[in-house]
C-alpha cells in the first residue's frame, strides 16, 4: 500500500491563503462605502404628538395615601 506524499501540503495551502486574501482585498476595494453621515438638527427632526400637549401625572403605588 503505497504512501500518501504530504510534501507539497505546505505550498499548495499557503497558495490557498494567499489567493483567498487577495481576492478578499480585492473585493473590499472595489466596494463602495458611503460617504461620512452629515450633522442633523436635531429641533427639525422633532414632532409635536398629542400626547405631548397635555399635562399628566403618574401615580405610583407607593405615593397613594394609605387607607
Amino acid at each position: 500500500m503505497p504512501q500518501l506524499d504530504t510534501s507539497t501540503w505546505f505550498t499548495t495551502i499557503l497558495a490557498s491563503f494567499i489567493t483567498l486574501f487577495i481576492l478578499t482585498q480585492l473585493k473590499i476595494s472595489l466596494h463602495n462605502f458611503p460617504n461620512n453621515p452629515s450633522n442633523k438638527h436635531l429641533k427639525l427632526l422633532n414632532s409635536l404628538n398629542p400626547w405631548e400637549l397635555k399635562w399628566t401625572k403618574i401615580y405610583l403605588p407607593l405615593s397613594l395615601p394609605q387607607p
